[in-house]
């Protein structure tokens, strides 16, 4: 039997979920509503992943649900339909909206509607990879999601496979195939970590190229063709460094550039002696959530 809600009481200091048969969930600031999520790091190079548990990386859009309300990772509400949300398990949880590997666009224009389109949502997969909140090692929680999944017999509704890598290059070749097939990356998560909000070093993202968000803070102006364009979005990282992003910038985009204080993803090879993104290239507007 699916575990369900006891009680949720809410304040800007703590939130105390209690589940039958799961015991305390003490959340020291963090809810689905502040937008309190985990943040990935960038995997080391070379890094042995014992310890760690790997699965894919899904290109979709963050949900996390909080046994009543689904929201975008900025604690926004996400307007899902009716069906989806009463089938969705009475326990937090944390995923991505997905729809397939390249399908981006597609999944943030159908979840981001203010009223939602049935025929797309019918195409969505809630891909789940965590429980947020329990104070129980992550892979105790990957128990708690595979169980709560089972139990709701949803097809579009997916506990994220987690499995060991034994060596560096045993990583390396998952990556390979992953890719190969056209997939993103993977995610490595402590098997042992507690659940904490924010960046932490018990949750990695590893890609071919590693990729970032950061803020528009300014514009570089055009010179030569691009005389009257944007030459280079003038960009914030999460560090407080400041740099030029003009590489990967369509011409729709010079024309009409995203607005000050928009968020943007970018990739990056590696980092400058000072942390800065080495041969940065614009990867897409991280739109409101």
């Amino acid at each position: 039997m699916c575990a369900g809600v006891q009680g949720l009481e809410s304040g800007p200091q703590r939130r105390q979920v209690l589940f039958f048969g799961l015991g305390p969930w003490l959340l020291s600031g963090a809810s689905a509503a502040d937008g309190d999520v985990q943040l990935a790091s960038v995997w080391p190079s070379g890094q042995s992943p014992q310890g760690f548990l790997v699965s894919e990386k899904y290109d979709g859009v963050r949900a996390v649900w909080d046994g009543q309300v689904l929201r975008f990772r900025s604690g926004r509400v996400i307007a899902a339909p009716a069906w989806f949300l009463a089938a969705l398990p009475a326990m937090p949880l944390d995923g991505e909206l997905w729809m397939g590997r390249g399908q981006f666009d597609l999944v943030s224009g159908a979840v981001r509607r203010t009223v939602p389109d049935d025929a797309q949502w019918r195409e969505l997969r809630y891909m789940v990879f965590d429980t947020w909140g329990l104070h129980e090692p992550f892979a105790q929680r990957v128990g708690r999601v595979a169980q709560a999944i089972s139990a709701a017999a949803q097809p579009w509704l997916v506990a994220v496979a987690q499995e060991p890598a034994e060596s560096a290059q045993a990583l390396q070749a998952r990556l390979q195939q992953v890719v190969t097939q056209g997939g993103e990356g993977l995610v490595l998560h402590r098997a042992d970590a507690q659940w904490r909000a924010g960046r932490t070093q018990a949750l990695y993202k590893h890609k071919p190229e590693p990729d970032e968000d950061g803020q528009v803070v300014g514009y570089q102006p055009g010179q030569g063709r691009l005389q009257g364009q944007t030459g280079a979005l003038l960009m914030q990282t999460p560090q407080g460094q400041r740099f030029a992003l003009g590489a990967g910038l369509s011409d729709a985009l010079r024309r009409h550039p995203p607005p000050v204080g928009t968020w943007v993803t970018y990739r990056y090879r590696d980092r400058t002696a000072s942390g800065l993104p080495r041969f940065a290239s614009f990867l897409r507007v991280r739109e409101p959530e």
